[in-house]
């Protein structure tokens, strides 16, 4: 692996209803808690301690709109996740394929 795992990072991201908020974000351009809401399942109380969990990860980041707050993905630290996400499935991948062909080895040396 290329660094160390943000265990926050992936805390934050490892909740659904968070993965959906940052795939509206993403789609929407920015939203509030209240536009946000209006898209989900829960609750615009429930929105806004995602996005709060989101904002201190870093993921993204609020501005005020009026009564409100606009967040908006901070796109360096999604690609700073997704670079850890294929590091982290390289590792696997290289892991499972040791395990597959050590299994196989088995397998060979009980037929032979």
């Amino acid at each position: 692996m290329t660094g160390p795992i943000d265990d926050e990072l992936w805390s934050a991201v490892g909740d659904p209803t968070r993965r959906r908020i940052l795939d509206l974000l993403l789609a929407g351009g920015g939203g509030t808690a209240t536009t946000l809401s209006e898209r989900l399942p829960v609750s615009r109380q429930a929105v806004a301690k995602h996005l709060g969990v989101l904002d201190r990860v870093g993921l993204v980041h609020g501005t005020p709109s009026g009564r409100e707050r606009r967040y908006d993905v901070d796109e360096s630290q999604l690609a700073r996740a997704v670079a850890q996400l294929t590091s982290v499935g390289a590792t696997w991948d290289a892991r499972l394929g040791r395990i597959k062909r050590i299994s196989e080895a088995i397998q060979r040396r009980r037929q032979g």
